[in-house]
């Protein structure tokens, strides 16, 4: 890789997990000096993603402690390296899941730094010096300045934080499989996080939006306050067979063990479904809706640097935001617990300034 570090560290004030307990406590430690290609950030919001959670409690089985979480992070540019014109002190700016990547293969040269095969994360990762990368529920943050973005003006910091992630992860595949055009039919699996997120993105480019949910009790949600055209309780058998071969495209945005069999049903013929939850367990993929309906299914992770962006700028355009419910960093266990019950609607996101101390 081409970065380079200073030898020099600095003592943060954060909050961490420092075992698999799933505990957040408040933690000091070290991040790198601004060098030449990095921008010093003090970080004002951060969002609590679904991913922390499966992170603390090691579900993935590679997460190595301490942790400090966060990758949906928005704050001001209190520094800039020599090497830094695209920013300025004072910036409003956004760091996502990005920390760093070789800058030199094809995925880099076609800003699709998330494919990377040297990709490191925002926490949980290893920057090119050895050290381990800690993410945003901390006071402040020091990144290279290709993995940050502008946060429009007319985007609040706190409802936009979640966008680094929640956002990205819908907005991408969106994208890159055409299913921005108006009048198409996309069905968004689960109303959470991402879901919600799903379908603004949909509603302002004129998408018909068919919300795909085990909850009834979301309905009301999804169509009076979000904006879906339909609600399909995925449970109901008589429902989900008789709106089969209705949907151009899937986005599936649930992190929990379910089968595509019943869903795959609802595409078209050449239809097309987009993974984006991560469940711990592998998803039941039955055969027959695939064959039958020339069907395909995808994957899809967070964009790469330049989409990232893109899509903070539609957010402005569209006056789109996260809804949030804001927690202050001494009840962030207090959210975690409420997180793993899915019990927020839809994004918490921690108040970083509202910390009692800092360093």
């Amino acid at each position: 890789m081409t970065q380079t570090t200073p030898n020099h560290t600095q003592s943060v004030a954060g909050w961490a997990a420092l075992e698999q307990n799933g505990k957040i406590t408040p933690y000091v430690f070290k991040r790198r000096e601004n060098g030449p290609d990095d921008v010093t950030i003090k970080v004002l919001f951060c969002g609590m993603c679904h991913t922390d959670l499966h992170h603390l409690r090691n579900d993935w089985g590679i997460t190595f402690y301490p942790l400090v979480p966060g990758h949906e992070i928005t704050g001001l540019i209190t520094k800039v390296g020599s090497n830094v014109s695209e920013f300025k002190v004072g910036d409003r700016v956004g760091v996502g899941c990005l920390a760093a990547s070789c800058l030199n293969c094809e995925f880099c040269n076609d800003s699709q730094e998330n494919y990377c095969e040297q990709v490191q994360f925002t926490y949980g990762g290893i920057f090119w010096d050895g050290s381990i990368t800690y993410g945003g529920y901390s006071e402040m943050l020091v990144a290279h300045k290709r993995y940050v973005v502008h946060v429009p003006d007319g985007l609040p910091m706190d409802g936009a934080a979640p966008l680094l992630c929640a956002g990205i992860t819908v907005y991408s595949p969106m994208k890159q499989h055409n299913m921005m055009q108006p009048g198409k039919k996309l069905g968004v699996v689960g109303l959470g996080g991402l879901g919600h997120v799903a379908i603004k993105f949909a509603k302002a480019v004129g998408l018909h939006v068919t919300v795909i949910s085990t909850s009834p009790s979301k309905e009301k949600e999804a169509k009076d306050r979000l904006g879906a055209d339909e609600f399909l309780l995925s449970t109901d058998v008589k429902q989900m067979r008789a709106h089969s071969r209705t949907l151009d495209f899937i986005i599936d945005t649930v992190a929990a063990k379910h089968s595509l069999g019943p869903i795959l049903d609802l595409l078209k013929v050449k239809g097309n479904l987009v993974l984006v939850g991560a469940p711990d367990k592998p998803v039941d993929l039955p055969s027959f809706p695939l064959i039958f309906g020339k069907r395909m299914v995808s994957g899809s992770m967070t964009g790469g640097m330049k989409e990232t962006q893109e899509m903070m700028n539609f957010c402005a355009k569209h006056n789109i935001t996260c809804d949030i419910e804001l927690v202050k960093p001494d009840n962030i266990n207090e959210a975690m617990d409420r997180l793993a019950r899915n019990d927020v609607r839809y994004r918490f996101v921690i108040d970083i300034t509202a910390a009692k101390s800092s360093l």
